[in-house]
């Protein structure tokens, strides 16, 4: 298969996530990743580390800033071990509401705090496999200073755990450029904003560390319309098409409509969702918004239209499995 590399979603940990992650290793999915949003995005690796042995697996996305740098590079280098090098770290770092109120965990300069995440982890990392003596991280946010041998976990064979970021922002995108292995996109993203405006940030953020950008891979999640029949496609529509007025209502999204010229229609997304008039901000959505942040195809021609649209842009395509048995072969 040509173009970038397709994906899928693995469900929270249950008897379906040996299930979809045997199938899509059969399938022939080249990577299956997590969601963190009402469940632990790490656990479901644990069973679809042991029930395959090709798939890339990964958190897309776990949070930063809920867990101390230290529980991440446990959970990370377990994962690592157990899955004989193939766990993928993708981190982002949620918003301040779900950050202070669901988690009460401070919202203080994110940005700059998830930088000392990074670094933090690979530096625990690097203390793991005996590459540093001690532990002696000090940055503004975070401290690690004690590491007996006790609590050491030891070396393993594939060290290098990738670190993807999860961003949208100017900081994150460039963050991702300087430090990272790789970069998770937002789902509401068109092919447009990755090549005007992200690409931009992650060579601006590559620069400051003398790498080459194309070291940063791209995983894109995009929206998808799809469906059997016109019928499944018309109802996968309307849900896209409210989906992209949730996300184009959010100022922090602005950018993406603005790059088209349609930062109008964010404004008054914005202004009618603090009115409640959620029918009128769908309406707002046209077919030619839609397409551009949406992928649309009967299953059998999903990843045409997926490698269509990202094919130079992304490395990396997730799609849903509800279909994947029409549009993979074995």
């Amino acid at each position: 298969m040509s173009g970038p590399h397709i994906d899928t979603l693995v469900p929270p940990l249950s008897t379906e996530t040996t299930r979809v992650a045997t199938e899509a290793e059969r399938l022939g999915f080249d990577g299956v990743w997590s969601m963190e949003n009402s469940n632990d995005g790490y656990l479901p690796h644990v069973l679809a580390a042991e029930h395959t042995t090709d798939v890339t697996l990964g958190t897309r996305i776990a949070l930063s800033f809920t867990r101390s740098p230290m529980v991440t590079a446990q959970l990370a280098w377990d994962l690592a071990r157990y899955s004989n090098g193939r766990f993928v770290l993708g981190l982002g770092t949620q918003v301040k509401g779900h950050n202070e109120r669901r988690f009460s965990v401070d919202w203080d300069a994110p940005g700059p705090r998830l930088r000392e995440v990074i670094e933090s982890v690979r530096h625990i990392w690097d203390v793991f496999q005996g590459e540093e003596d001690d532990l002696s991280y000090d940055g503004d946010y975070y401290s690690f200073s004690l590491m007996t041998e006790r609590f050491d976990p030891g070396p393993i064979e594939n060290p290098h755990v990738p670190i993807y970021v999860g961003g949208f922002n100017e900081y994150n995108l460039q963050l991702a450029g300087e430090l990272a292995d790789g970069l998770s996109i937002h789902p509401f993203t068109s092919r447009r904003y990755v090549t005007d405006v992200i690409k931009d940030h992650v060579e601006t953020g590559a620069a400051r560390s003398s790498r080459d950008p194309d070291d940063v891979s791209i995983l894109a999640s995009p929206l998808v319309i799809t469906g059997e029949t016109e019928a499944d496609r018309e109802e996968a529509r309307e849900r896209i098409r409210r989906r992209i007025a949730f996300y184009g209502s959010t100022r922090t999204y602005h950018d993406a409509l603005a790059v088209h010229g349609w930062k109008d229609v964010g404004g008054e997304l914005h202004k009618l969702s603090k009115e409640k008039r959620w029918d009128e901000m769908t309406e707002l959505i046209t077919d030619e918004i839609l397409s551009a942040f949406s992928i649309e195809a009967p299953p059998d021609e999903l990843v045409d239209a997926a490698t269509e649209m990202y094919d130079g842009v992304a490395d990396r395509v997730v799609l849903p499995f509800e279909f994947a048995d029409a549009y993979m072969t074995d």
